[in-house]
């Protein structure tokens, strides 16, 4: 493991940490890296993550296995290795949510299962706590829809564990897992798509939604304005 130290401003080689994952097989980190649990987590989306504490002097390593169902075979090819890729982030994530850690998957064929699990941090194992067909949202017949129009997982919310969001092409939606119904849709322009692995849940302070933002440029009417102006401004740009 590597850090970087603020005090000294030099990069610190910690070696011979003892390793919970098995040899024979090596974790593919293409998703972005977690902080829960005074940890750090780094996610293979295919089988499970592995946490530090990036301020111990002595790292513990601990790895956390997806649910037994979800765990997939290693990929031994290149072809295999990108078909993972393609997956994660969008029809699998991993995220907190009211300080818990929680998987999330969504099959891809009709009727689209979307499946929510909260992980016990002492017996490190996890609960399914929904699922929702999201097919019956959109469609009455069972047969797939063009793949355009599959459903993807946005992101986890960062505060409320039975709110998802999922994209449909343009379309973002607001989904209540609990109460199995759409919450609101946001559009984006026409023939575009929503590309869910850019997508990132953030939680501002209260107190900027009401900031002024200055504008150094001359342009009538662009001053004074808001952090939510500025945001809904961006997103239709």
């Amino acid at each position: 493991m590597r850090r970087f130290l603020s005090q000294t401003g030099e990069w610190e080689k910690l070696v011979d940490l003892p390793s919970p994952l098995p040899p024979a097989r090596r974790m593919d980190t293409y998703y972005e890296v977690l902080a829960f649990a005074g940890r750090l987590w780094w996610v293979d989306l295919s089988w499970g993550a592995v946490s530090a504490d990036p301020f111990s002097d002595r790292p513990e390593l601990r790895f956390v296995e997806l649910p037994s169902a979800s765990v997939l075979p290693m990929p031994n090819t290149i072809p295999e290795r990108l078909a993972a890729q393609q997956v994660e982030g969008v029809f699998r994530r991993m995220g907190v949510s009211e300080g818990r850690l929680r998987y999330v998957e969504l099959s891809r064929k009709m009727p689209f299962l979307l499946s929510t699990f909260v992980l016990d941090e002492d017996t490190n194992c996890w609960t399914l706590e929904h699922e929702v067909e999201l097919g019956r949202f959109w469609w009455e017949r069972a047969d797939a829809p063009p793949e355009e129009h599959t459903p993807q997982i946005g992101v986890v919310h960062p505060l409320n564990a039975k709110f998802m969001i999922i994209t449909l092409g343009n379309h973002s939606w607001a989904l209540d897992m609990e109460m199995e119904m759409v919450l609101g849709v946001q559009i984006d322009e026409p023939g575009s798509v929503v590309d869910t692995t850019l997508l990132r849940p953030c939680v501002l302070p209260p107190w900027l939604e009401s900031s002024r933002i200055p504008y150094s440029g001359k342009k009538e009417g662009a001053g004074n304005k808001t952090l939510a102006d500025v945001l809904v401004r961006s997103r239709r740009s």
